[in-house]
């Protein structure tokens, strides 16, 4: 098994407010998304792939007031966005970094290996999604619990599985890059333990206050984001 980042996750209480963010702290603004009516969610891109990170991109994400989640009665959205915590600190605090996504080759293999490790890790169900976009149709495998948790705080990664398109494959650069990525965590050794199991060796994990921290460069120079335990 080995997983790559494949995207950061930066949630928003509405779209136009993490477009204005995305403009304001990166200085690009983001390039189009999609939407997810499943979780009625909708959102924005930009790469920030490099050598280091092939097809990495950061994606804005808000819920979508007009589309109604189609997913089961009961049962959460993605990345916690139907947490009142993170809702209200996304509405007294604007857009943040809360997670990322790892890309794997074998989803089901890769939650297995999570549920049998040394740290057994519930990541939830595979759930197959899809879009039509103008480079292709988008086919993926995503990891989702049902009560929409992202697990230690957002430093264990959705796991992801892309069909024969991925969303990156069709993004101009942008002009912001990532040059890494790393975790810390009151137990590091229990989340040391679930990178492992995915076999992501990408993101560095240290003792300390929870928190997911990402070093990006940009037209307005290095930047690093924070989910701060949130």
């Amino acid at each position: 098994m080995r997983a790559h980042i494949d995207h950061l996750v930066i949630a928003a209480r509405t779209l136009d407010e993490g477009v204005a963010w995305c403009e304001a702290t990166l200085g690009v603004t983001p390039g189009p998304g999609g939407e997810h009516p499943l979780m009625g969610t909708h959102n924005r891109l930009i790469s920030i792939a490099t050598e280091a990170f092939p097809l990495a991109y950061l994606e804005v994400i808000a819920i979508d007031p007009a589309t109604k989640p189609t997913r089961a009665a009961g049962l959460h959205r993605w990345f916690d966005l139907d947490d009142a915590a993170l809702q209200a600190e996304l509405a007294q605090r604007g857009p943040r970094l809360i997670h990322f996504v790892a890309r794997v080759p074998d989803a089901a293999a890769a939650l297995h290996a999570l549920s049998s490790g040394a740290v057994p890790v519930d990541r939830g169900p595979l759930i197959a999604a899809s879009r039509d976009t103008a480079a292709g149709r988008l086919d993926w495998k995503i990891s989702v619990r049902d009560d929409g948790q992202r697990l230690f705080y957002g430093a264990l990664p959705t796991v992801i599985e892309w069909g024969p398109v991925h969303p990156a494959d069709a993004m101009p650069p942008s002009g912001v890059t990532l040059t890494g990525l790393h975790a810390t965590h009151p137990r590091p050794e229990m989340l040391q333990a679930a990178h492992a199991a995915l076999g992501l060796a990408q993101v560095p994990v240290e003792a300390g206050p929870p928190n997911l921290l990402a070093v990006l460069q940009t037209p307005r120079g290095p930047v690093t984001l924070e989910s701060t335990g949130t």
